[in-house]
């Protein structure tokens, strides 16, 4: 990362933020615009269940961060944000957010740091933003989604952008977009499943894709625990041993190659956070928050340091991630 002061304590790696003037989302989003209806942040026509200024107003990203004994907080733009559209505007809907993302890290003494958003159509494009990230104090990577498309990112313009990250020393995280379902309809299971498995879908298709063979230096975390993928482990390596057809791509079992990502602690259980802990190691699991959504851990660094690392060890894996 671009040399830049950083505050002490743990590193909360996943919460969100977006200025009010981009409420308006990327163009050809399917959910509508975000709006501030009474103090209440929705999206199109749907209650996110959080006040507005949560999302957009730094004061009161700040204010939390003390509440929680947060020493740093990264942030990154909702998922509904992300640009997968390749549509007029959407370059400069990036631009934009990226510019008032490095404003916005500057100016708050090392509290923030921000990972920064590109464009998915265009290579040579992403390829500018993703150099521009490199190049600006304060931001240390790119959040992006599991899935582009039918694509995911053992291809496409994922592929390429893992690809990238590796060149320019970024950070890649990876948060899903809760993609609708119709066997999901209600009860938030496009959520409540629908989330953990893009996580896992993105997880498989990097120890099975041999990414990290081709990549050894890629920092990739993907958040809430890495969705269903820890449950799934055994079945993979189980697969990969069993079948030509699985492991074709890749020169390590998927176990391996499992411990050398990193994941945050955003599992809403211990013993899922010990799972993740037993498969990936100690110093693979990143304190996390999902600020400021109602699905966030409300005291991160307390649940975190209960059930995971300490906040010493958090906070060595969340600079190892970073690039500090």
């Amino acid at each position: 990362m671009t040399a830049t002061k950083i505050a002490d304590g743990v590193i909360d790696v996943h919460a969100h933020w977006l200025p009010r003037n981009l409420f308006t989302l990327p163009p050809g989003v399917p959910f509508g615009q975000m709006h501030d209806r009474n103090g209440e942040l929705y999206l199109g026509e749907v209650p996110l269940s959080i006040p507005a200024a949560a999302m957009s107003d730094v004061p009161a990203i700040l204010d939390d961060m003390r509440r929680a004994q947060v020493g740093v907080r990264v942030l990154s733009a909702p998922p509904f944000a992300f640009p997968v559209h390749d549509t007029d505007g959407a370059d400069a809907y990036v631009d934009a957010f990226n510019t008032a993302l490095a404003e916005v890290v500057a100016g708050t003494d090392g509290a923030l740091i921000g990972l920064g958003m590109v464009t998915f159509g265009d290579r040579g494009r992403t390829t500018e933003h993703m150099q521009n990230l490199a190049n600006t104090p304060g931001i240390a990577g790119v959040a992006i989604p599991p899935l582009v498309g039918t694509e995911s990112l053992d291809r496409g313009s994922l592929r390429h952008i893992l690809s990238e990250a590796t060149r320019l020393d970024l950070a890649v995280l990876v948060h899903p977009m809760q993609l609708p379902r119709p066997e999901w309809p209600d009860y938030y299971l496009a959520n409540l499943i629908g989330n953990p498995v893009e996580s896992a879908t993105a997880v498989a298709s990097i120890v099975l894709g041999g990414i990290l063979d081709e990549l050894p230096d890629l920092r990739i975390c993907f958040v809430h625990g890495g969705g269903c993928s820890a449950g799934l482990l055994g079945r993979w390596t189980h697969a990969w041993n069993a079948r030509p057809d699985v492991r074709r791509s890749s020169t390590y079992a998927p176990d391996k190659t499992f411990a050398k990502l990193y994941f945050d602690t955003v599992t809403h259980d211990p013993h899922q956070l010990a799972l993740l802990r037993a498969h990936a190691g100690v110093d693979r699991i990143l304190c996390g928050s999902d600020y400021p959504f109602d699905m966030a851990e409300p005291d991160p660094v307390l649940f975190a340091t209960t059930h995971g690392p300490t906040a010493p060890a958090l906070t060595e894996s969340a600079r190892s991630f970073l690039g500090l």
